[in-house]
């Protein structure tokens, strides 16, 4: 799988780097789910084999090349509420222990090994729940969505052209081409749609052709094949609505930015699940917005996003675990973005009279 070549000084990439960053860490699931299909669609089977996955540390170039900008993106990481640990047990007087997850939802074998201790809680829990149980049946849970088309698809007479420049037209359909998709074929749908293609990297793509499963799916799978009960904290459809509440510009910057990267967008997904497996997911924001040139860099948009794609959700998803936890013995795994910070989930559940201590 070819990518076209755009030179970028390493300014340039940081700051596209930022902004894709908040699509990885916030709408991974709906990517995970969406470029499967697009890839069971599309893509031959010459492009399900499998490439090597690579990249390179940001945070540990950031260490070479800037010492003093890496040691504040490591204290502004640490001090972050919550933000270095994944896996967080919950208590309440009479009630069977529960767990908490932070999960990455991609395929790779070292997240889905998942901590210590995890494997055992999941094995343990008489409930499992997942952000949406709708991944157990992913093909069906699609259909439903596209019974909606103006939740995938624009339904008002608009088109990817009529949203590009000319110059940003050319770029994605040539993107899109390398990937083996033909822009004509998939021009009405919103850009969102297309972002699990353009935006991961090509061993995850291959991976996700040969129906690997990502950690929440795992998850949920095996709780049905032991019989146990599953349940979501959301529908695909609410969580589709959320990023369709996003500014349309963005969406369009962001597809466009996504393959202008081209490879380097191998280097920001390596950072991201080093960082995960590191359990420092308070680091990724702050590392970002270091390496921006302007560590203010649209701080009015990242506000936006992270108020309707993780902080709303957050509560959201705190409600409706609550009478889930009030039975005990549940184990929930949500994407770990939800999980730092005074409106993360962490937070929330101990709002709501829960002891909830890091695990390791």
């Amino acid at each position: 799988m070819m990518t076209p070549a755009f030179p970028l000084t390493s300014g340039a990439f940081y700051k596209r780097a930022q902004k894709l960053t908040l699509w990885l860490i916030a709408a991974a699931h709906l990517l995970a789910l969406l470029s499967l299909l697009l890839i069971l669609g599309f893509l031959s089977p010459a492009n399900a084999e499998t490439p090597a996955c690579r990249g390179e540390n940001l945070l540990e170039e950031l260490k070479v090349e800037n010492p003093a900008s890496y040691a504040r993106v490591i204290a502004e990481g640490d001090r972050v509420l919550n933000g270095r640990n994944i896996f967080w047990k919950i208590e309440k007087a009479g009630l069977a222990p529960s767990y908490l997850l932070g999960t990455m939802h991609v395929t790779d074998p070292r997240v889905l090994k998942m901590p210590p201790g995890a494997q055992e809680a999941q094995s343990q829990a008489r409930t499992i729940v997942v952000e949406s149980d709708e991944v157990l049946d992913e093909r069906k849970s699609m259909a439903a969505l596209l019974m909606k088309p103006e939740l995938t698809m624009f339904t008002d007479g608009r088109s990817l052209d009529s949203l590009l420049s000319k110059e940003d037209l050319q770029i994605l359909q040539e993107g899109l081409k390398s990937r083996g998709i033909n822009y004509s074929a998939v021009s009405r749908m919103k850009p969102w749609m297309l972002m699990g293609i353009v935006a991961l990297p090509a061993c995850e793509l291959a991976r996700k052709g040969q129906k690997n499963v990502f950690l929440d799916k795992k998850i949920a799978l095996e709780a049905e094949s032991h019989g146990k009960l599953v349940k979501g904290l959301e529908t695909l459809e609410e969580q589709v609505n959320a990023i369709n509440a996003l500014p349309m510009d963005l969406h369009v910057k962001s597809i466009v930015e996504a393959i202008k990267l081209g490879r380097k967008m191998d280097d920001l997904f390596y950072t991201m699940t080093d960082l995960y497996l590191a359990q420092q997911i308070g680091v990724l924001t702050p590392l970002m917005k270091a390496v921006a040139p302007d560590g203010t860099e649209d701080e009015a948009g990242y506000a936006e996003f992270e108020n309707l794609i993780i902080t709303k959700r957050n509560h959201l998803m705190a409600g409706r675990a609550a009478p889930i936890l009030a039975e005990g013995a549940a184990f929930i795994a949500v994407g770990a973005a939800h999980l730092p910070g005074e409106e993360g989930l962490v937070e929330l559940l101990r709002k709501q009279g829960f002891a909830v201590t890091a695990v390791n």
